[in-house]
C-alpha cells in the first residue's frame, strides 16, 4: 500500500498529493508517470505524472484534476489513507541537453508535470523561459516554484484576471519572434493547448516536445487505449512517450478518441457523486 503523507488543495478540482513510494522516488527521472489504481474492488488505473520527488524522504507528488469518476474517489482520500498500486515510474524520461534556451509552456495543471522538466534543463544549464496559462487567477499553480527557478516568468490568464490577458500562444509567438529565440519548446495541458503551441512554433522550425496524457490501462502497449498517430507511424504513448514531436502528433484524431469516451465517464462521475451523498 502506498499512504498519502500531505493533501493540498489549489483549486476546487484540483489536489496535490504527496505519497510514499520510496523505489519510485529513488529511480523516477523528469518526464516520467505512474499508473495509480486505487483499490482491489475499483481496478481503473489512471496514468498521473510525477509533479515532484525527494528520494531521501522517499516521496513522490501527484497533482490530480477531478475529471472523472476515478479521480474524483483519488481526491476524496485523506492524509493516512492508502492507493493499492502505484506503478512506476512509466515512460520514458525527457531528452535533457544543454542547448541554450528552453521554453516551457504549460496549460492549467499542465504546470504540474512541467516542473521537473523546467528542473532539470535549469541543472543542464539552460536558460529557462517559463510561460504559465490558465483561465483564471486561481487555477495558476507551481507559480512560486517555477518563479524560483525560471530566468523569465510569463502569466498569462484567460479572463485577465493575473498576469497578461489571452493566452500562452501569443507570449510564446513573442519569444519565438526574438533574435534569441528558444531553441527547444516544451508544452504540456490540454491537447488543444498543445496543438496550438505546436502550430506557433512550427514556421520558425523550433523543436517542440509535447507530453500526452491520454486514455491509458495497462502501461504496456498492450491494451492499445493510448495509441496515437506521430508522424506516419502509430506510437503508444505508455511505452514510446509520454513526450513526442508536437509538430508530428496527429493531435485531432488523439482528441476525437478521447471524445469517445467522454459519455462514459460523465455517467460515471454521476453514479460516483450520487453515492457519494447517499452515503452521508
Amino acid at each position: 500500500m502506498f499512504s498519502i503523507l500531505e493533501k493540498k488543495q489549489f483549486s476546487p478540482q484540483v489536489f496535490y498529493l504527496k505519497v510514499h513510494a520510496p523505489d519510485i522516488a529513488k529511480n523516477r527521472a523528469a518526464g516520467q508517470f505512474v499508473l495509480v489504481q486505487l483499490d482491489d474492488e475499483y481496478a481503473e488505473r489512471i496514468p498521473l505524472t510525477i509533479a515532484d520527488a525527494h528520494a531521501d524522504e522517499g516521496w513522490i507528488a501527484l497533482v490530480i484534476q477531478t475529471v472523472g469518476a476515478t479521480t474524483m474517489r483519488l481526491c476524496e482520500k485523506e492524509v493516512g489513507d492508502s492507493i493499492s498500486v502505484v506503478l512506476g515510474p512509466l515512460g520514458n524520461p525527457t531528452l535533457i541537453e544543454n542547448v541554450g534556451t528552453v521554453a516551457c509552456v504549460a496549460g492549467g495543471v499542465g504546470a504540474a508535470p512541467l516542473y521537473p522538466i523546467a528542473q532539470a534543463h535549469k541543472r543542464a544549464g539552460n536558460h529557462v523561459i517559463v510561460i504559465l496559462g490558465a483561465r483564471n487567477r486561481d487555477l495558476i499553480i507551481f507559480e512560486e516554484e517555477m518563479r524560483a527557478l525560471a530566468d523569465e516568468l510569463v502569466i498569462v490568464t484567460d479572463d485577465g484576471s493575473y498576469g497578461r490577458k489571452g493566452l500562452v500562444t501569443e507570449p510564446l509567438r513573442e519569444l519565438c519572434e526574438r533574435a534569441s529565440c528558444p531553441q527547444e519548446v516544451v508544452a504540456i495541458g490540454p491537447p488543444i493547448m498543445m496543438k496550438f503551441c505546436a502550430e506557433t512554433t512550427r514556421p520558425f522550425g523550433i523543436r517542440t516536445v509535447v507530453s500526452l496524457n491520454t486514455i491509458m490501462i495497462d502501461g504496456t502497449g498492450m491494451c492499445g487505449g493510448c495509441r496515437v498517430n506521430v508522424g506516419s507511424e502509430i506510437k503508444f504513448v505508455c511505452v514510446d512517450g509520454p513526450e513526442f514531436d508536437g509538430h508530428q502528433v496527429d493531435f485531432e484524431s488523439m482528441m476525437r478518441r478521447m471524445r469517445a469516451f467522454q459519455a462514459r465517464e460523465a455517467h460515471d462521475v454521476h453514479c460516483c457523486k450520487m453515492k457519494h451523498h447517499a452515503g452521508r
